[in-house]
């Protein structure tokens, strides 16, 4: 990793479920994926702030169709924060997960439920960070950087086809 950037994360939960990771793993995965991303001399700021919202299907639904107009729910949304210059804040953006999905796809990925909300949040904040998968190339990027931070958080990689145990 290339630096060490403190990320204050605000968590909000919205959905129905009551089994989630704890504010300090989200917060050493988003530290994790932003040291990652960007070079300590590329950091917007030594410290930032990340909202992460955890909802379930129906709002999941509505907020992909409202702003990707796309139907039903996904498995995370992000939104990035371009900021106001000259106010000194650094907020890099907003997540909002949906629950029901990330117990779901785990189940059907054969990995553990904690791995998978590990991999979403490095997901989320990557994007945040201005990575994406729309082409091959970036897609590869991101793909790879992933796996490297979540290796380095002790999670095998989300993509392989044997993920039994996976935490």
């Amino acid at each position: 990793m290339n630096g060490t950037i403190e990320v204050n994360v605000d968590l909000v939960n919205a959905s129905t479920d009551s089994q989630l990771p704890s504010l300090s793993d989200f917060r050493s995965w988003a530290e994790s994926a932003l040291s990652a991303a960007l070079p300590a001399s590329d950091a917007p700021h030594p410290s930032t702030e990340l909202s992460i919202r955890i909802v379930d299907k129906e709002e999941s639904a509505e907020l992909n169709r409202h702003y990707r107009n796309k139907n039903g729910p996904t498995n995370i949304l992000s939104f990035p924060y371009d900021g106001i210059q000259g106010t000194g804040i650094s907020l890099l953006g907003d997540l909002a997960i949906c629950a029901p999905l990330v117990r779901q796809e785990a189940r059907e990925q054969d990995k553990s439920v904690k791995a998978h909300w590990a991999h979403l949040a490095v997901h989320g904040v990557l994007h945040l960070s201005g990575y994406d998968h729309e082409e091959e190339a970036t897609a590869q990027e991101m793909e790879t950087l992933e796996i490297n931070i979540l290796n380095s958080l002790g999670y095998r990689n989300p993509y392989s086809q044997d993920l039994k145990g996976n935490e």
